[in-house]
């Protein structure tokens, strides 16, 4: 079935409220950021932290305080995506602590956990912002150009001199006072809306078919303008930005959307092959980009090198990984602090260290419920902008996810991005927040009861009976 076409069997059906189901599950989702912090003091130091009280019960205040919330203003939300949400932030939390104690032992201090325990607060009251602010998310769909603008002018930022700063190679910082920030994580955020209000203004004229090749029907010439705009904006985000990462998840994330749309294949072809051809002339004339592949196909040969690029990164998580095997060594019992950025780019080499291949699939099968369950309010939603809207939000962690742990693996080249809610930074959390309070305002509205008409014309009729007789 497709996600654009209405069930009838979906519109009959009434969903229960499941907030107790939801409780439940936040239980078991603080037993695991909880446990995992007192599990790092113990293998790390030998004895339970002595603020474990502390952060667990600020831990507890925030997710209860989510779940309350949502009881109030979202009662027929999704119960399953802020459990999933609560216990990837909270391994983190204690992923980054240990990285936090491995540079201590170095000599470096380093406050990465209590830093992302504050980016963590203001992402759950954001949350909350949003849930109660947002009372029907087809609001947005009236800003959709204002939004539109927005996330362009978001991403041009960093380019402004003064304001911008370039991070690691990559421009895609700017500074506010004594933070950093990076705001193509509020765009991405911003161009799922104004994708999904473009796409339902023009969806019926993009779905038209225009020359047959081999069995795929191509769309008409003069439909291909959306798709080179968000073209050429990836290749400037690529180039300019010099930031892989996000031009490929943004020009993915609008593919993605444009296919659903308007269920032409012919759109996949040729973002498809736009998407090569620019990959290809990236690598043609970007050193940036040709020194990434370079890395990726011989790491080997760039390990300890002299000059750059260097590959020490990849083939130490490669490294950490192999020595973590199926189950891991356990907290305390590697060193993941030998891969540069462990608490950012390469957390899940980290948990592959130390906790092993098992909980690097528990993290996986994590992210792949919270697609399912984005898809599932795409799939029950009433309205267009709203089902096109989930599926955005849900490919938008699809894509990012596939790429962070697609080049931490080695399966594609490195890109740079953050694992959602495990990698230390504050524009990542927030945003990623953010997106799950519109998933479950979409899917409140989606799995309410339908109002009964027929109970509501028969008591007006009742009444202009009434008043007749009178």
């Amino acid at each position: 079935m497709s996600l654009m076409t209405p069930s009838s069997t979906l519109m009959g059906f009434v969903h229960r409220r499941r907030r107790g189901a939801e409780l439940f599950l936040l239980i078991l989702a603080l037993a695991v950021g909880v446990g995992g912090y007192a599990a790092v003091g113990i293998g790390v130091d030998g004895s339970v932290p002595t603020d474990l009280i502390g952060y667990g019960g600020w831990l507890a205040a925030l997710v209860v305080a989510a779940h309350i919330v949502i009881r109030l203003v979202a009662p027929y939300a999704d119960p399953v995506l802020l459990p999933l949400v609560a216990a990837l932030n909270g391994l983190g939390l204690a992923v980054i602590h240990r990285i936090d104690l491995g540079y201590a032992a170095r000599g470096k201090e380093t406050d990465f956990a209590q830093q992302q325990l504050v980016w963590m607060t203001l992402g759950v009251l954001l949350f909350i912002g949003a849930l109660t602010i947002l009372r029907d998310h087809r609001v947005l769909a009236r800003f959709t150009y204002t939004i539109g603008f927005g996330a362009i002018a978001l991403l041009l930022l960093p380019m402004v001199p003064g304001i911008g700063r370039t991070i690691n190679g990559a421009r895609i910082w700017i500074n506010i006072g004594p933070f950093s920030l990076q705001p193509g994580e509020v765009a991405k955020v911003m161009l799922v809306v104004a994708f999904a209000g473009y796409l339902v203004l023009h969806r019926d004229a993009l779905a038209l078919a225009g020359k047959r090749v081999l069995f795929v029907d191509l769309p008409r010439g003069r439909d291909l303008g959306p798709i080179l705009v968000m073209w050429l904006l990836s290749l400037g985000v690529l180039v300019f930005q010099r930031d892989l990462g996000s031009s490929l998840l943004f020009f993915g994330l609008f593919l993605v959307m444009l296919y659903v749309a308007t269920e032409r294949p012919g759109w996949i072809v040729v973002g498809t092959t736009l998407f090569a051809a620019g990959a290809l002339g990236a690598w043609k004339t970007a050193s940036h980009v040709q020194d990434r592949v370079d890395i990726w196909l011989h790491p080997m040969e760039y390990y300890r090198a002299q000059v750059p690029p260097y590959s020490d990164q990849i083939v130490e998580a490669e490294f950490g990984m192999g020595w973590g095997g199926l189950i891991g060594r356990g907290f305390g019992e590697g060193d993941p602090t030998r891969v540069t950025y462990a608490e950012s780019d390469f957390i899940i080499a980290a948990i592959g260290e130390e906790l092993g291949l098992t909980a690097v699939i528990a993290v996986l099968l994590c992210y792949g419920l919270i697609v399912e369950r984005a898809l599932r309010v795409a799939l029950i939603s009433r309205d267009s902008f709203g089902k096109l809207m989930a599926t955005g939000l849900a490919s938008v962690f699809a894509v990012q996810v596939f790429v962070v742990i697609g080049g931490v693996t080695r399966l594609i080249p490195l890109t740079g991005l953050t694992t959602p809610f495990l990698s230390y930074g504050g524009s990542s959390l927030v945003a990623n927040w953010v997106i799950i309070a519109l998933l479950l305002r979409i899917s409140d509205q989606a799995r309410r009861p339908v109002p009964d008409l027929s109970t509501e014309e028969e008591s007006s009729d009742d009444e202009s009976t009434q008043v007749i007789k009178l």
